[in-house]
């Protein structure tokens, strides 16, 4: 909130300058030919003018950003110094906070709301589409070996540490260019989350001072998320995986740790390696949306009772399962009868578009 009040106090400086000296110009009497001025006087005037407008709004403004930077300065100096006092590396802290400032463009895309709520249906298209999905059977190929054995493992479906690799970061090609400590600074001292980011920026020093990563190649999503499965420092620190035994956790370049961190995550999340996910059904006619929703579980047979079938419209299947109903779009859109796994995938992001397209991925990839 303080760098934008600065922002806001600064543009508006810029306004109040502009119009008092558009004033000043007006009132100063027109110098005209007549007056023996010649054409090079008359332009030197101008640019004095000129000149004499710009430096009364840098004389306005420069006390305002030494203002706003003086604050972050200070902010990050206690930071500084806390984060040594819990053992971080004093150089390490030196070297990572080397020029940092404040990232507007953070701070922007932290505040923005989309103007219009796409639907599931839209949503899925986008995620779950027919390239994506090539590229995920691809990639399953590629490292079958690799993705068995850890799957194996953790007790986790390769499929869908593939699909989830897929959406995060389309198979590791898009994983962030924002300098994570710098964002998470700007974040931390923003003030709107500032205690979750100041905890997160404390994580990510932690990975560097471990060494499990260099500073300038430490890149993510504007809010810190890291690597090809964009973990946070926090998760990092308690879910990454050195599988290949070289000493670093390396979710950045490294698919053995990219895949073993996915699926601890997942296992240690309650993962199931014996069920799906879910499946889409039919509703009974007159289904009743308050029915819908992760807070109401039911054994299958219940369901079954009730009317609700497969999608092709036979009947469920029998098992020990409770379930639950998702209507990603509501009343009238898609339905989906989900399990434990999915509520797994829901605490790795808690939106039904991701957890449902996560699931229908991983089915399609699997094909």
């Amino acid at each position: 909130m303080r760098c934008i009040r600065v922002l806001a106090i600064q543009k508006l400086c810029i306004i109040l300058a502009s119009r008092l000296f558009r004033s000043i110009m007006v009132s100063i009497p027109l110098i005209h030919w007549s007056d023996g001025i010649n054409k090079p006087e008359k332009r030197s005037n101008k640019r004095f003018m000129r000149s004499l407008l710009l430096t009364a709004i840098c004389v306005v403004i420069m006390p305002l950003s030494a203002f706003g930077n003086s604050a972050f300065e200070q902010w990050v100096e206690k930071f500084k110094a806390e984060a040594v006092g819990k053992g971080i590396s004093a150089s390490l802290v030196e070297e990572a906070f080397q020029g940092v400032e404040p990232i507007s463009r953070v701070l922007e895309l932290d505040r923005k709301q989309p103007e219009s709520r796409m639907t599931f249906v839209d949503y899925r298209k986008k995620i779950v589409s027919t390239r994506r999905i090539q590229q995920g059977r691809k990639m399953m190929a590629q490292h079958r070996a690799l993705l068995v054995e850890v799957g194996l493992r953790y007790g986790v479906q390769p499929q869908f540490i593939v699909a989830l690799w897929g959406i995060e970061t389309n198979y590791g090609k898009n994983t962030g260019g924002y300098d994570v400590v710098e964002a998470l600074a700007t974040l931390a001292f923003d003030g709107r989350r500032s205690r979750y980011f100041r905890t997160e920026l404390l994580n990510a020093l932690r990975i560097l001072d471990a060494r499990h990563i260099s500073l300038e190649k430490m890149k993510g999503s504007w809010a810190g998320a890291m690597g090809q499965c964009q973990f946070m420092p926090s998760s990092f620190l308690k879910l990454a995986v050195d599988y290949d035994g070289d000493g670093r956790k390396d979710i950045w370049t490294t698919p053995a740790d990219v895949f073993a961190s996915t699926a601890n995550y997942l296992a240690q999340s309650g993962w199931r390696g014996s069920q799906i996910w879910g499946r889409r059904v039919q509703l009974p006619s007159g289904f009743h949306v308050k029915m819908a929703g992760m807070k109401i579980s039911k054994p299958l047979h219940m369901w079954q009772k009730s009317g609700v079938r497969k999608a092709d419209g036979s009947d469920l299947p029998v098992a020990s399962l409770n379930a639950s109903i998702v209507l990603p779009d509501g009343k009238g859109g898609p339905a989906y009868l989900v399990y434990n796994n999915y509520r797994v995938l829901m605490r790795w992001n808690r939106s039904t578009y991701f957890a449902t397209s996560v699931g229908l991925l991983a089915d399609a990839i699997a094909r």
